[in-house]
Order: structure tokens, then sequence, then C-alpha cells
């Protein structure tokens, strides 16, 4: 991988400009470089990663993209995915920011921020959605139901902070296998010869 270097800065330097929408919206972006592109890992390691990186402060892209330049090369690897993500846009923030300004009310401005808010809705949905079908798989149908709607009360009625939502999931599931086993091992009927 004698150029990982370069994919890492193309990698970031593309989710940097053109994730538009703030974090979430560019998640989806940065799982395509690391997945689908590129392959540096599988669809279950980019969820975990995404879940363990919700749970800590901070942006969640630049978490990502240092998180995947450290894995490819160590901290320099870590420092081109960090810098090839967010240079250009802050470059770009700051040599725009007064033809921003000068044209904060033209309609044709707000046209385009609008026209690409359903792109960054549709990517997130196909997101969530393969995200559940994998839970699914995963849990079994009662269980990955049961967790989605406790989760979502935790998060838009109770108001609990995300971080805490995902670090009791992520609890649970390093248990969820044993937790699973006894459950069935109860369920299991009995056999001949066996119980009273």
């Amino acid at each position: 991988m004698a150029n990982a270097y370069v994919q890492i800065g193309v990698a970031m330097l593309r989710t940097g400009i053109l994730g538009y929408g703030g974090g979430p919206s560019i998640v989806p972006l940065v799982r395509h470089e690391a997945v689908t592109r590129f392959q540096w890992m599988k669809d279950e390691e980019f969820m975990e990663v995404l879940a363990i990186a919700n749970t800590l402060p901070g942006p969640i892209a630049t978490k990502l993209a240092g998180y995947l330049g450290y894995r490819l090369k160590g901290t320099g690897g870590a420092v081109i995915g960090l810098l090839a993500h967010i240079v250009p846009t802050c470059v770009a923030m700051v040599g725009l920011y007064s033809f921003i300004n000068f044209f904060s009310n033209s309609q044709v401005i707000k046209g385009m921020i609008a026209a690409v808010v359903p792109i960054v809705a549709v990517m997130l949905g196909v997101m969530a959605y393969e995200f559940g079908e994998k839970a699914i798989k995963g849990l079994g149908w009662a269980a990955g139901i049961t967790f989605f709607v406790i989760s979502f009360l935790l998060l838009q009625t109770f108001a609990v902070h995300p971080a805490i939502v995902i670090f009791l999931f992520l609890f649970y599931g390093a248990f969820h296998h044993k937790v699973k086993d006894k459950w069935n091992k109860g369920k299991k009927p009995l056999g001949k010869g066996e119980g009273a």
C-alpha cells in the first residue's frame, strides 16, 4: 500500500469538500470512501467505529478522518487525514466569507442549499436502513425493534444525551450473546427423560 497516504488524503479531501450539512451528513461519504471505494474495512467494523466515535466528544467527521488515517498509516496517516479533511474547508470559509455574507439573502443561494437537503436526507436514510438491516440480522427482529423503540424513547422523549444511549447499548452489546444463550436455554423444550 505504497500510495496509502495519497488514498487517505484524496478520500478525506473529498469528504471535506463534498460533505454539506455538518457531521451526520458526512458520515455516509466517509463510509463510502472507507468501505466501498478503498475497502479499508468491512461495513460491520465501520459501524463499530462510528458507534465508538459517537461516544467521544468533538465533531464526528474529524474523529473518523483521524481514525482512518491512523488505522492505515499511524500518526502520519492521522495527520494527513485530518488536514485533508479540514484545511480546504477552513480556507474556503475564510476566503469566501465576504462573498457568502454579500449573497446571504440571495434566492439563488437559498435555493441551492434547499436543493441539497433532500439528497443528504436520502443518504442518511439509506445508511440508517442498511445499519438497521444488519442489526436485525445480528439481534433478531424482536430485539432489533425493541432496542429501536427504547433508543427512540430515550433520545426523543426523555432527552438523554446520545453519547449515554450509545454507551448503554455498547455495554449491553458486550453481553448480548451471553444473555441470548441464557434466554434460549430457558426456552429450550425438555427432552425425553428430562425434568421432574
